[in-house]
């Protein structure tokens, strides 16, 4: 919902009007939405008014699968489950699912939802991709534990598994990276680079492209659920869905950990 202070869920709702059950639909709440601390978190009181904007915007009576954007340290994650188990009972929302929960969070949000007999998390939206693997540490096996699916953000490393980056040069205006410098510093250093030209060289051996190398890696893994990979032009959302199509042998994933891991 925090998109485009709700635009994105408009968009959506006009794009999808009549062609409700031919979609899954996907959402969030818990970051801000406006400069109230009450535009925020998740409390009881602000989980049911999240819910009930985002099913107006969205112009739907059910959400398929309703994400909590971020941890709340101010509210404990029993108020959020409970609330989260009220709205499931109601029909407004069908599953939930956390994200950027760290491990440790991931198993305590589901010990509290079976001790309890609330809705459990079935799905973890994580930062994960070819260039940065910190999820296998934790979020990945207590994914694994808890019979969790990941959907896994930032899959092309914010353009860097696209090639439209390049070594020694600023990125291009109007990309995710000439905006965001922290970013930048993640990716652009030597280490980044040398990894990208050898998944590059990996990739041409194979007819492959940069994308479909870091997608279909991606959807190889066995917990990963979905990909959740941005476009802001038609071809590059049949890219990416092209991008799935590709099937890595064990050899190709072993090479890849070889270069990436």
């Amino acid at each position: 919902d925090t998109y485009g202070g709700g635009k994105s869920e408009e968009y959506l709702g006009k794009a999808l009007k009549g062609r409700r059950d031919d979609v899954l639909i996907a959402t969030k709440f818990g970051n801000s939405m406006g400069d109230s601390p009450y535009m925020a978190g998740g409390s009881r009181r602000y989980v049911h008014r999240a819910v009930e904007a985002s099913l107006r915007r969205l112009g739907t009576e059910y959400i398929d699968l309703y994400q909590m954007h971020i941890p709340d340290p101010q509210t404990p994650i029993e108020e959020t489950l409970s609330a989260l188990d009220d709205l499931t009972r109601a029909g407004k929302i069908r599953y939930v699912g956390s994200s950027n929960f760290s491990g440790w969070q991931i198993a305590d949000a589901d010990w509290v939802a079976q001790s309890r007999g609330y809705e459990r998390f079935i799905s973890a939206q994580n930062h994960y991709n070819l260039l940065n693997r910190d999820a296998e540490r934790e979020v990945v096996p207590a994914c694994e534990r808890f019979d969790i699916g990941i959907l896994p953000f930032f899959p092309l490393a914010s353009g860097m598994l696209t090639g439209k980056y390049h070594r020694n040069e600023e990125p291009p205006e109007g990309t995710r990276l000439a905006g965001s410098p922290r970013a930048r510093e993640r990716y652009f250093s030597d280490a980044g680079w040398d990894k990208v030209q050898k998944l590059t060289d990996f990739a041409e051996q194979r007819d492959l492209s940069l994308l479909q190398i870091a997608i279909g890696w991606l959807a190889a893994q066995p917990q990963i659920s979905s990909v959740i990979a941005g476009a802001t032009k038609p071809e590059q959302v049949e890219a990416n869905v092209r991008a799935a199509e590709w099937v890595p042998s064990e050899e190709d994933l072993a090479e890849i950990d070889r270069i990436t891991a």
